[in-house]
């Protein structure tokens, strides 16, 4: 496989999730945080989740979107015998 200019292409590394700057109001940011809170979220992920339904909402979250990556402790597996 060949770039344009006819060189090897380049790897493609996985994508990374990008970073972003965002500047709220101190009041605004104060309401999120307790709702994330609320909700056992982090105001990171709970931007991310508001994002995602807009854009669901919207008709406009691209079709190759992957999940919310989950965090914390996996779940404990089940004994099937119980």
């Amino acid at each position: 496989m060949t770039d344009s200019a006819g060189g090897p292409a380049p790897k493609r590394r996985p994508q990374q999730r990008k970073q972003v700057l965002l500047r709220l109001d101190p009041s605004v940011y104060d309401a999120l945080a307790r709702w994330a809170s609320d909700e056992l979220r982090s105001a990171n992920a709970q931007i991310e989740f508001l994002l995602r339904r807009a854009l669901s909402d919207a008709g406009r979250l691209p079709r190759d979107t992957k999940p919310i990556p989950r965090r914390g402790r996996p779940p404990t597996p089940r004994d099937p015998e119980a």
